[in-house]
């Protein structure tokens, strides 16, 4: 899971990485391996001994998204992994999280960026008032939404007016 507002251990980026590793019960030699392998994947290792609470917001949602990858995780939620980036950090974390599905991993994401959803997603569930309104592969989401819920949120008008 990584969090909107991710959660920086008091340690480098390459000791987050690597404890999330020592609690999964990977070899210490393995640990290293694979912490570097992730952070430079993800564009951190050239900071990978700085702290990781003083990363700038971009680098330190990528370092938990490294945090997560390096586990191998079969499927990885995201709670709006981009929220309150500016638009060269959230590219950044929109290739990782391309980089993390193509390896395999299913990725359940929410997200409130229609731009996003369209770019990232292949299925659409669409959640209004805390229910389920509509769920919908995302070429047809867009162009034919099912609901009057949906076609109103998709035209930028809240569903509920």
């Amino acid at each position: 899971m990584v969090f909107q507002r991710p959660v920086m251990l008091r340690r480098s980026a390459l000791a987050n990485v690597v404890y999330g590793l020592k609690l999964a019960g990977i070899s210490p030699v393995e640990r290293q391996l694979r912490a570097r392998d992730v952070l430079d994947a993800v564009g951190l290792a050239d900071v990978a001994g700085r702290p990781a609470r003083v990363l700038s917001g971009g680098e330190q949602q990528r370092l938990a998204l490294a945090r997560a990858w390096a586990l191998g995780p079969e499927v990885l939620f995201l709670d709006e992994p981009t929220a309150n980036l500016d638009p060269g950090a959230m590219r950044d974390v929109e290739t990782i999280i391309g980089q993390i599905r193509a390896g395999g991993t299913k990725i359940v994401m929410t997200t409130h960026n229609l731009g996003q959803a369209k770019r990232l997603g292949d299925e659409i569930l669409f959640l209004s008032q805390g229910r389920l309104v509509e769920r919908s592969p995302v070429d047809r989401f867009f162009p034919q939404p099912a609901s009057a819920e949906a076609a109103a949120f998709i035209r930028g008008e809240l569903p509920w007016n």
